[in-house]
């Protein structure tokens, strides 16, 4: 059997021989060429300043990996930030609508050339209790639109009925053959495997406090300190939590993908992102075999045995999950380890 690193280097050496030449980006305005894009760092929130107060999503990034080279981007909801590896980091703003917004204006932003660049979502997440901890964090091949749906109120839903979700242009719940109206993501699943063994060992650390947290679960991974697994992630703009919310989200995502995928996690802009991505994609401006999708585990998506879903809401407000800060700490750690690897070979990955 060919070792993963092998197996990885037939595979990108394989994507730059079948590159489908790009139309040309001879609309930048500016006299210089198009920047070549290495990596792009796709996160959705800032809690404040890029630097220097409580982290978001993308503080980690700007300040270890000195995304020092601010540029303007007044299309789209925040300024970019750009080192000199070739690392440029997007702040798309929260819900779908920002990110698909943002993420097209950086597509056609004729500033850069994003032809060979590989795209990694970095960002926090609820989770399966089931299948993974705090801190955690799952690389997804399928990601599945959790928006797209008829939907019964769950105080008139029939009785028969395990969920008031519907499919759209179905009658009830999971109703066969599926119809496709763009609710389901397929990425490339030798890049996640290849991203996931080379961070699988990766410590991403603990606290006390996710202890605390995560004792109070049963499930055997629930209560695992931190790690790293493939999972797939359900993207919808309405924050849910509860036990029937994350039995809805399962079957959803097997629904879906034809009992392929696996839900893990769920996110708010991933399929708004993914959604420009496919399009800029079938423009050849952008590579789809290179986009990755991380989400770590910031909260559970249900409360512990004793708790109300309502409960949980409350205690949840604000951000103020016991693994918040942990799970940034892994976005950017399981993240970079994939940044370094790429920019510092780049000769085998380009």
């Amino acid at each position: 059997m060919r070792s993963n690193a092998v197996a990885a280097s037939l595979f990108f050496g394989m994507l730059g021989a079948l590159s489908t030449p790009a139309p040309s980006l001879a609309a930048n305005s500016s006299k210089d060429p198009p920047i070549p894009i290495k990596v792009v760092i796709v996160t959705m929130f800032e809690a404040g300043a890029d630097t220097g107060d409580r982290p978001g999503e993308l503080q980690y990034w700007v300040e270890r990996n000195r995304l020092d080279k601010l540029l303007p981007f007044p299309q789209a909801y925040h300024d970019l930030r750009m080192n000199r590896d070739g690392v440029l980091a997007v702040l798309t703003g929260m819900g779908t609508a920002k990110a698909a917004g943002s993420i097209m204006a950086l597509g056609l932003d004729p500033r850069f050339d994003l032809r060979k660049a590989y795209w990694i979502v970095a960002g926090i997440a609820g989770v399966d209790p089931a299948d993974a901890s705090l801190g955690s964090a799952a690389w997804a091949e399928w990601v599945v639109d959790g928006d797209l749906a008829y939907e019964i109120d769950g105080r008139e839903i029939p009785s028969d009925w395990p969920t008031g979700f519907v499919p759209l242009g179905k009658s009830k719940p999971y109703e066969l053959p599926r119809a496709d109206w763009g609710e389901m993501y397929h990425l490339n699943g030798t890049l996640a495997d290849w991203a996931f063994h080379l961070t699988e060992r990766v410590d991403l650390g603990d606290t006390p406090e996710m202890q605390k947290d995560r004792a109070r679960y049963t499930s055997a991974n629930a209560r695992r300190p931190p790690f790293v697994l493939k999972g797939d992630s359900i993207s919808s703009s309405t924050f849910f939590t509860g036990a029937k919310m994350s039995e809805w989200a399962n079957q959803w995502v097997k629904y879906h993908t034809g009992a392929k995928g696996n839900y893990v996690t769920t996110a708010m802009e991933d399929t708004g992102t993914l959604s420009s991505l496919q399009m800029l994609a079938k423009a050849n401006r952008v590579d789809w075999n290179r986009i990755l999708v991380l989400r770590t585990a910031s909260d559970f998506d249900q409360p512990p045995p004793g708790m109300t879903a309502a409960e949980n809401l409350a205690h949840n407000a604000g951000r103020q999950y016991a693994g918040y800060l942990p799970a940034l700490e892994s976005a950017w750690r399981i993240g970079n380890t994939v940044v370094q690897e790429i920019t510092s070979h780049w000769n085998k990955y380009h």
